[in-house]
């Protein structure tokens, strides 16, 4: 038991430990929860989710030596992100100085493809992603013995569940403090902070 149970709470743990912060993805995602449309929030936490599954399973099977071998690609892919997180930056200080787009209903801003594809985007050109599933939770996951690496992974999987499904539905709650435009406003301007933040600092690899 120790030897299936023990590896899945320390990759929970440790998954969650690293997810848990505030970053692009986390704020979106917050964002698209507060705005509440079920066929809008499902689909982009399961990106989110699917993701970072995908990217432990190949960090467990050896993807991150390779991602170190070939840094010009982690160069192209951070460039690419600043890029994105700094135009969605300015849109968001647009949202923020514009008080007919705050409202509730018009919250995320976007339709299911839209969302979808931001999630996507905000996952998949973020450099940190691959640093943080790709190498180092893979590289931990490794050092388990035999098939422990797996249930380490499973995981870690099942704390960015937790947290993405808890963030996304968990978030309709804060809906009526964000009945008021003047919660939106500040919203965005945080949403703003933190992306052009991470996207100065990624263009400058910091």
């Amino acid at each position: 038991m120790n030897d299936t149970l023990l590896p899945a709470l320390l990759g929970f743990g440790t998954g969650l430990a690293l997810i848990v912060a505030i970053g692009a993805q986390n704020a979106y995602v917050l964002r698209v929860g507060i705005d509440g449309r079920p066929s809008t929030v499902l689909p982009v936490v399961l990106v989110c989710a699917l993701s970072d599954a995908l990217l432990i399973a190949a960090g467990v099977l050896g993807v991150g030596a390779v991602l170190g071998a070939a840094p010009g690609v982690v160069v192209a892919v951070r460039l690419l992100g600043a890029g994105f997180l700094v135009v969605y930056g300015l849109l968001a200080v647009r949202r923020a100085v514009r008080p007919g787009a705050l409202v509730v209903g018009g919250a995320a801003g976007d339709g299911r493809r839209a969302a979808v594809a931001t999630a996507l985007v905000l996952t998949w050109l973020n450099p940190h992603v691959y640093l943080d599933t790709v190498v180092f939770l893979g590289t931990l996951a490794n050092q388990q013995a035999g098939d422990a690496r797996w249930w380490w992974a499973g995981g870690a999987l099942a704390a960015s569940l937790t947290w993405f499904f808890g963030l996304g539905f968990g978030a309709r709650l804060l809906r009526p403090f964000f009945a008021r435009p003047g919660s939106w406003r500040v919203l965005d301007a945080l949403i703003a902070a933190v992306m052009l933040t991470l996207g100065v600092r990624m263009a400058l690899g910091a």
